[in-house]
């Protein structure tokens, strides 16, 4: 199927007759070149993230396919009635052509006819017009920081290895803090060696993490000493020679003024956008994201 696009993105109208490149799900076939399309563009490996979306059942993947090609993609991620659009990417060459757009499309079909009310992403500079002409609107601010890793420091014992009678726990405080539900991304990544829970002495479950295979970790704790214990033992364990990253919404301002007196510099920082539903949640129980495609 060829797609067309007949409307106006930023300051340029697409022409109805201009023909754009097919646009189909992602196979794991096209692993390979979209990876090596990402290294060129600094985007980074992401091979492992784009082995999972193109396997997983609740993820769905898209290129722009021109003529055997691959100059764009996108991701949905489904989380329930909301869902996540990300990884949205055009070859430079194939740029101003209305193709980010289609792809945009396509993730919102593919949420929209699994019942998914809310779209949630985030957006650069440049695509963020893009997004508000499809009807997203910002609704909070992603500030990304860093930390040197620890040495010679001990973490908290009460930070301890996930087991698998934690997970309901996990997947109960999880719905809390994002309005979500990210029960088959967590029950995808949690293990005894990517997972670390904080457990109080009463028993009580405040915050785990949840490291991704390409290194991103799910953070949420609720209570802001529970949160600076868990990226402690995140900086103790990474060692002196890493950096460890830390994802707070900019509701979280508590949050952000102890990790900024405590060595955490910002890196980057990005909007939030929403279309659709409300969701209720809890910006400042959120300390870190598996990545910006899935949430």
């Amino acid at each position: 199927m060829v797609s067309r696009a007949d409307v106006k993105t930023g300051r340029r109208r697409y022409d109805r007759g201009v023909q754009l490149p097919r646009i189909r799900p992602m196979t794991p076939a096209d692993v390979d070149p979209v990876a090596d399309a990402f290294l060129r563009e600094d985007w980074g490996d992401r091979r492992l993230n784009l082995e999972f979306v193109t396997h997983h059942r609740e993820t769905h993947a898209f290129v722009a396919d021109a003529d055997g090609t691959i100059v764009g993609t996108g991701v949905v991620s489904l989380n329930g009635s909301a869902a996540w659009i990300g990884t949205v990417w055009v070859d430079p060459a194939w740029r101003r052509r209305g193709i980010g757009l289609e792809l945009t499309r396509a993730t919102i079909e593919t949420a929209e006819a699994a019942g998914c009310r809310t779209l949630v992403l985030v957006a650069t500079e440049a695509g963020r017009p893009l997004y508000e002409q499809l009807g997203f609107e910002v609704q909070s601010w992603y500030r990304i920081l860093e930390a040197p890793g620890l040495a010679d420091e001990a973490a908290d014992p009460r930070v301890r290895p996930f087991t698998d009678a934690d997970l309901a726990r996990i997947e109960a405080l999880d719905r809390v803090a994002t309005g979500e539900d990210r029960a088959h991304l967590l029950r995808a990544f949690a293990a005894p060696d990517s997972t670390r829970v904080f457990e109080h002495d009463d028993g009580t479950l405040g915050g785990f993490v949840v490291r991704a295979p390409w290194g991103g970790g799910a953070t949420i704790a609720p209570r802001i000493e529970d949160a600076q214990v868990i990226l402690h033992a995140r900086r103790v364990a990474s060692g002196r020679d890493k950096r460890v990253r830390a994802g707070l919404l900019v509701e979280n301002v508590a949050g952000l003024e102890l990790l900024e007196a405590t060595g955490w510099t910002e890196s980057w920082r990005a909007p939030r956008l929403i279309r659709g539903d409300p969701l209720t949640w809890d910006p400042t129980a959120i300390w870190g994201q598996f990545n910006h495609a899935l949430g």
